[in-house]
């Protein structure tokens, strides 16, 4: 006989009917072309040619995807939704090699116009820190191990 608090299999949380992943992060832009430029000066490689698309996908290391929609595209199958503007519950986090790296990171993106929120710091929990925004208002954090 076992126990019942005692870990074991569990069943999914659908039971057999599926198994939600957790797959992707879509951000919703005023500015496609500004947006992807944005991002890229944090590394990542999307392609010139996604500046003209309505939608693009990034597959980030580990499998987890980042979407963009233009406000077009996502008005198209939402038509009455109030689009909003910055600051809001979307964080995006970056993680930098040390704290020399997010000086640098903020610095360019700064230095670049894009608006920083908090300039870094050595936050209590032990990370050197920084915040700016994306040309849509999402926070982007950066951060390293102190």
């Amino acid at each position: 006989m076992s126990d019942p608090f005692k870990t074991g299999r569990r069943d999914a949380a659908y039971g057999d009917r599926m198994t939600p992943r957790f797959d992707c992060t879509g951000l919703v832009v005023a500015d496609m072309a500004a947006s992807l430029a944005f991002y890229r000066r944090l590394g990542l490689d999307v392609p010139a040619e996604a500046d003209a698309l309505p939608h693009v996908e990034h597959v980030l290391p580990g499998g987890l995807r980042l979407l963009w929609d233009t406000d077009e595209t996502y008005r198209s199958f939402d038509p009455d939704t109030a689009l909003s503007s910055g600051p809001g519950r979307v964080t995006l986090g970056f993680a930098c090699a040390g704290p020399a790296e997010v000086d640098k990171v903020w610095a360019d993106l700064t230095g670049a116009g894009y608006r920083g929120l908090k300039e870094p710091w050595d936050a209590v929990w032990g990370q050197r820190y920084a915040i700016v925004l994306d040309p849509d208002g999402n926070s982007i954090d950066l951060f390293a191990a102190l």
